[in-house]
């Protein structure tokens, strides 16, 4: 007898299945995963086999973008990261390359299903291939420079909105003259920058007819106002695209059955989108 260290074990090897094989065959759809780190991307065709690092420079952009023309590569899947995935997702669409965009949870949940416990950069670019092949069905929302923009100021106003409470709550305790002072200009300064910030999302909705239109709508919900709705706006794209319940589990609201057998456990949201459904709780 013996025992095998899961930390060593590759778990299922992650070959292309019968159904992503005759997709990929009908539509000649070669697809590359991007694993994207702050001064570099790690890139993998599986199907191919091929892995290759570019620089995070404009000269690495552009060569990543020749690499996969070349390999023929329809379209290109990495991970939400902190935003250093806007350039590269820029210039791969600049270059009509289509980009998916994905929750890296998601992403390290299907390796651990395989049973790849192992992470780094190559490994985690064959993962994000592998994932995308796999849920190569689940369309994508096309992608809206507009919406874009508006989803990185309503982050910029989350976020002053995130440290004045921390500040606020610091204030609640007693400290020196100086410090208090200090904080009293810092969160007048901050509540200035957050009025700036919103007079800029009002005017980009009211001049943009569509966010204007999904506005209009959402506002219509007695106790939501401007802020919510830009926030749902921004990072909701899919509302009017889906049904209620599809909408719910988004948001993170959805119930979701916990039952075995005979036992029926309570139901509990969990899931969605954290910021949303705080923005949401909050009006």
């Amino acid at each position: 007898m013996f025992f095998l260290n899961p930390n060593s074990c590759k778990g299922f090897e992650p070959v292309p299945s019968k159904e992503g094989s005759w997709m990929m065959a009908q539509n000649d759809l070669v697809v590359a995963g991007i694993d994207v780190a702050k001064d570099k991307v790690d890139v993998c065709i599986r199907p191919l086999p091929l892995r290759r690092t570019f620089a995070s420079t404009a000269e690495g952009r552009r060569e990543l973008v020749s690499w996969l023309r070349r390999k023929k590569v329809g379209k290109t899947v990495m991970e939400a990261s902190g935003g250093y995935e806007r350039e590269w997702a820029k210039a791969l669409r600049g270059a009509k390359i289509e980009v998916r965009i994905v929750d890296p949870k998601r992403v390290r949940d299907f390796a651990r299903s395989a049973g790849r416990l192992a992470k780094n950069d190559t490994i985690d670019a064959e993962m994000i291939a592998w994932f995308a092949e796999t849920f190569g069905e689940a369309p994508g929302q096309a992608y809206d420079a507009e919406r874009d923009k508006l989803a990185q100021i309503v982050n910029a106003r989350l976020g002053l909105l995130d440290i004045q409470t921390e500040m606020l709550n610091r204030g609640e305790h007693a400290g020196p003259e100086a410090v208090q002072k200090m904080q009293a200009r810092m969160l007048k300064n901050i509540a200035v920058e957050i009025a700036k910030l919103e007079a800029v999302i009002a005017a980009m909705i009211e001049a943009t007819p569509n966010f204007a239109e999904r506005a209009e709508i959402i506002e219509s919900v007695p106790g939501l106002a401007r802020t919510t709705s830009a926030t749902l706006i921004a990072k909701m794209p899919e509302l009017g695209q889906v049904n209620g319940k599809i909408g719910a589990a988004l948001l993170g609201a959805a119930p979701y059955d916990d039952d075995s057998g005979r036992r029926r456990g309570e139901r509990h949201i969990k899931g969605g989108r954290r910021k949303v459904r705080n923005a949401f709780y909050m009006a």
